[in-house]
């Protein structure tokens, strides 16, 4: 289900913050818990991840997540100020110490000039530090998208973890 370097990257971030004793939290979009479900693919990692959320639609992203409607409203749900508070709204709404926030267009459809299919906003948050935010146009299909997203959410979180 989940490829070698899927599964790799995951090993990465379960040992670095093992290493520094964090706990994660996801907060997810386009991707679906796929962030969270790679993460716990692998055996004992329920000593790192906390949780996760699922927000799909902008109403779970308020209800659940505290984004505020100015940004959903004035930015879109797929955009930089949305994956930030995406991901302080996981941390705050958690017992975790780093987040990861991912909300993009996975395609085929939904797509506009402004915002393209692949195109995702990620966010990632380690307490007490400043937050990191991306932008990525991802290349592929619907499964392409979301895998890249994944990875790059990984790569992230692995990086704050070392902080």
């Amino acid at each position: 289900m989940f490829d070698h370097e899927m599964r790799e990257a995951a090993e990465r971030v379960l040992v670095a913050c093992r290493k520094h004793k964090l706990k994660v939290v996801t907060a997810e979009s386009c991707t679906g818990g796929l962030v969270a479900a790679t993460l716990t693919a692998i055996a004992g990692s329920s000593d790192v991840v906390e949780r996760g959320f699922v927000t799909y639609a902008n109403e779970a992203k308020r209800e659940m997540l505290g984004v505020p409607w100015d940004a959903l409203l004035g930015h879109g749900a797929v955009s930089e100020p949305v994956a930030r508070a995406m991901a302080a709204g996981a941390l705050a709404r958690s017992q975790a110490d780093i987040s990861v926030s991912v909300t993009g267009v996975a395609g085929p459809g939904g797509g506009t000039e402004d915002k393209p299919v692949g195109l995702v906003h990620l966010a990632a948050v380690r307490s007490g530090h400043e937050a990191i935010a991306e932008r990525h146009v991802f290349p592929g299909d619907r499964d392409a998208v979301r895998r890249f997203s994944v990875l790059t959410a990984l790569v992230m979180l692995a990086s704050l973890a070392e902080r």
